[in-house]
């Protein structure tokens, strides 16, 4: 994240039975939250690993105009051609210095209906810029290795993003979206940014901007138990900015920089009031040891959750809903259970679109499983264990692409408990069609 606009900032129980139970269709429409794979915490660190060996290697930096922004590039570049992205390199001139875009398309997708989602690569030149912004580039990295790993097929099409000159005052993404053609702005739906994403005493701050963006996030950390707060600190101060000036919906998340953490959100979060929430600020310590791992895995899976939300494109009609309102215990460290609704006098396939609202109250949702089943036994990972989500509850709306499966028989939510010392129960699920 760049200085520019400081001082403007600154002032500024438990029963088993009915299981089998039929539901019945109802009118009530979840709000739509498609499925995401977890973001795996140590393919993250990894590239953040890989981006200190660069600095370490290049004068301790990674910033415009130096050897180590361009490794930086190449590194990431790398990684999306082998994962069939196709990638292009755009250049732009700054304070003397040839500086870098890259810009990396998933193919398919509307072209008419564009979701970016990008973070600043460039650190400073006193440090190798791990937190800022090692880590949105490497959140945005390893999401774009996700959908290749997943062969997402969006209705939209992707975007990635990785910034040069940023610490300069937006440089690259300035220069990006001012040689965009104005019938090529018009088909961006969405820019998402990510600019320091693992502070070391972190908040967990929600940009203002689009609400549809703002609500996708919000709703991702209302899932997991985690309090936001509107994101001020960085407001026009990076990325986003050039986006928005042009009247492009954006959005993004953000971990704190260079203001300190006050009792209130010590209280709601963790952490040491008093402190910056960034210590290590465009200094020498911003290195692999200035990253907290929590709000960086959270982080991680909050960009992904958007990208498969926002790229599913817009929200379906309201269809008819499915329920089982009856508690089903889910053993501490035992065997998966299931809660089944019949569904009957249907046509055709399920839709492509099968949103599956879930209620599971639990002490401990990280040790929770949840996958749907279909008729003919095919399960559809809806949410994997994590050792870093200590929060209670998984309270959630999921999309699965159940297009290839016919839609009436008994559809079955399955959960686990897969680690010990921790009670729930399945409250309630439905699914809408």
């Amino acid at each position: 994240m760049n200085l520019f606009r400081r001082a403007a900032v600154g002032a500024a129980t438990l029963a088993i039975g009915g299981l089998l139970a039929t539901a019945t269709p109802s009118a009530a429409a979840p709000s739509p939250t498609l499925a995401a794979p977890d973001i795996p915490l140590a393919n993250v660190k990894a590239h953040l690993s890989q981006l200190q060996s660069i600095a370490s290697a290049n004068g301790g930096n990674r910033a415009h105009g130096r050897a180590g922004y361009k490794a930086s590039i190449d590194y990431v570049k790398g990684k999306l051609d082998a994962a069939g992205f196709t990638t292009r390199i755009q250049q732009f001139t700054s304070s003397g210095a040839t500086g870098y875009n890259l810009i990396a398309d998933w193919p398919g997708g509307d072209a008419d209906q564009v979701l970016m989602a990008g973070a600043h690569l460039d650190s400073v030149a006193s440090g190798a810029g791990i937190n800022d912004n090692g880590s949105g580039s490497a959140g945005v990295l390893e999401t774009a290795l996700a959908v290749s790993r997943a062969q997402l097929q969006p209705t939209k099409h992707l975007r990635f993003a990785w910034w040069g000159a940023e610490e300069l005052g937006m440089v690259g993404s300035r220069y990006y979206v001012n040689n965009l053609p104005a019938a090529d702005r018009s088909k961006v739906s969405g820019y998402l940014n990510f600019d320091m994403i693992g502070s070391p005493n972190p908040g967990y701050f929600v940009y203002d901007d689009d609400p549809t963006i703002e609500k996708t996030f919000k709703d991702y950390y209302t899932g997991i138990g985690v309090p936001t707060e509107i994101e001020t600190e960085g407001d026009g101060r990076s990325d986003h900015a050039p986006f928005k000036n042009v009247g492009i919906p954006v959005g993004g998340l953000f971990t704190g920089a260079e203001r300190a953490k006050s009792s209130a959100q010590a209280q709601k979060w963790g952490g040491t009031a008093g402190q910056a929430f960034d210590r290590c600020y465009h200094s020498s310590c911003d290195t692999t040891s200035n990253i907290n791992d929590t709000a960086l895995d959270r982080n991680s899976d909050a960009i992904a959750h958007a990208v498969w939300t926002l790229g599913a494109g817009t929200t379906v009609p309201p269809g008819d809903v499915y329920e089982n309102t009856t508690d089903v215990a889910i053993p501490d460290n035992g065997a998966a259970v299931t809660s089944t609704v019949n569904v009957a006098g249907r046509t055709g396939n399920a839709p492509a679109t099968l949103k599956v609202d879930v209620d599971v109250r639990h002490t401990w949702r990280g040790d929770v499983v949840l996958d749907l089943v279909a008729p003919d036994g095919t399960a559809y990972r809806l949410k994997n264990s994590s050792s870093n989500d200590s929060a209670d509850n998984v309270i959630a709306t999921y999309t699965v692409n159940a297009s290839s499966e016919p839609a009436n028989g008994a559809w079955k939510l399955r959960a686990q408990d897969v680690a010990s010392q921790d009670t729930g129960y399945i409250n309630s699920w439905k699914l809408t069609f």
